[in-house]
């Protein structure tokens, strides 16, 4: 599945990013916690949150994630948006609620991290 894919999935808009919107994902996560993701991201992730601040930003960074998804209408604070600008890290924002992202893009095969270590990936 593409970020692009992701958008079209999650009738996002894309923040930042919008050229890298042709590349892969293969593993979604979502949290609120900075902290579960240091814990249980990998690289290449996409991560879905409400959490729209640098925080969320920084966090994606450290794991390698491939792009960032802010639930319920969020869009990332200026220094987040910046910040991910500067990195090259796409950011999407979709006016669904977390559950409802999560349930869209498991049903359409995107894995959740959990599926994608079972799998011994």
């Amino acid at each position: 599945m593409t970020l692009r894919d992701v958008k079209e999935i999650l009738q996002a808009q894309v923040v930042c990013g919008e050229s890298r919107l042709d590349e892969e994902v293969k593993v979604a996560g979502a949290s609120d916690l900075m902290s579960d993701v240091l814990a249980f991201g990998m690289p290449g992730l996409l991560l879905l949150t409400g959490l729209s601040n640098a925080q969320s930003v920084r966090t994606a960074i450290i794991i390698d994630a491939k792009a960032v998804v802010y639930v319920r209408g969020k869009m990332p604070d200026a220094a987040g948006a910046k910040l991910a600008d500067e990195k090259g890290l796409p950011i999407l924002s979709t006016k669904l609620m977390m559950y409802k992202s999560c349930g869209l893009l498991y049903s359409r095969g995107l894995p959740g991290i959990s599926d994608f270590l079972a799998q011994g990936r």
